[in-house]
């Protein structure tokens, strides 16, 4: 069966990037004191809230606090959906359903999360692209990011070898162009609608040196394997040099204080070698695939995956 994902004369399922017209759309009606280029995103604008003046339980409510609070839906039918959180529900509703439908026909694949700041020389993008190329080969798909960097080496790698290349970009302040090495390419506005797809179509993560954002992915697939809420799948880390510290610091401090039992450790795997890494991938995946088929009769939909 052919896994040509790349349909070169139809737009991607969700659309091109849109980014400048919702810059042009928003940038003159707000600004944000966090941004001094005045671009505000709808992910900003769903996690601030503004300040209010502090009102007493005994006082009565201001006039202006009531005149603002009769208008807030008009403003919200007249000029912005996103001027009030309930409304905004449904943005985020068509994102989940975008990508969803985006994704839900991918074969099985693994997400790579690492820098995007890596350039093409950096042994750790030299390394990523090498391992997607291992997994392309062993029949996974790639989802990465969608950016420069890390991601990009993992999209490279995946469509050398001939396999579905997905990038999940993020609508960030600053433009994140997305990579030439894509398949599929879902936009995003909010993170934890594109968190969410990253663990629901991933078998593995493979996590290169990265900054905040890797981080960020790493611990929330690591709370959710630790609370049962998904399958446990492997995490790996690439580059002992890099991530040996923190490794070092979970075991030394968190385990002896006792904030995390000896064996969630193990939910971490540490290695330096993409033939290891993906070994470690695909014996897991034929694991999990074996208890499927074994307890068909009995299985029941018990986790987001």
């Amino acid at each position: 069966m052919s896994r040509n994902h790349n349909h070169s004369d139809k737009k991607p399922a969700t659309g091109t990037n849109n980014r400048e017209h919702k810059t042009n759309r928003y940038a003159s009606r707000y600004r944000s004191p966090n941004n001094p280029n005045g671009r505000v995103t709808e992910d900003e604008r769903l996690l601030r809230r503004p300040t209010q003046p502090l009102v007493s339980p005994t006082d009565p409510i201001p006039q202006e606090q009531v005149k603002e609070e009769q208008h807030a839906l008009d403003r919200a039918l007249h000029l912005d959906f996103t001027l009030t959180d309930p409304w905004r529900v449904f943005r985020i509703m068509s994102e989940f359903v975008d990508g969803f439908d985006a994704l839900a026909h991918i074969p099985p694949s693994v997400a790579f999360f690492g820098s995007a700041r890596l350039k093409a020389e950096s042994p750790s993008y030299q390394a990523a692209q090498k391992t997607a190329r291992l997994l392309a080969s062993a029949g996974f798909g790639i989802i990465t990011g969608g950016g420069p960097g890390i991601m990009e080496a993992a999209n490279k790698g995946a469509q050398e070898e001939g396999s579905c290349s997905i990038g999940c970009n993020i609508e960030l302040p600053f433009e994140q162009a997305s990579n030439p090495y894509l398949d599929i390419s879902v936009d995003f506005s909010y993170f934890f609608v594109r968190k969410t797809l990253f663990i629901k179509y991933s078998e593995a993560f493979v996590i290169f040196p990265g900054g905040f954002g890797t981080m960020d992915e790493l611990f929330e697939a690591l709370t959710l394997i630790q609370t049962k809420k998904i399958s446990h799948f492997p995490v790996i880390l690439y580059d002992s040099n890099f991530w040996g510290g923190l490794v070092n610091w979970i075991n030394k401090s968190m385990v002896e204080m006792g904030t995390v039992a000896p064996e969630e450790t193990l939910l971490l795997r540490l290695s330096d070698d993409p033939v290891e890494v993906c070994q470690i991938v695909v014996d897991a995946y034929k694991e999990n695939y074996r208890q499927d088929v074994s307890n068909r009769a009995n299985h029941r939909d018990t986790s987001i995956r």
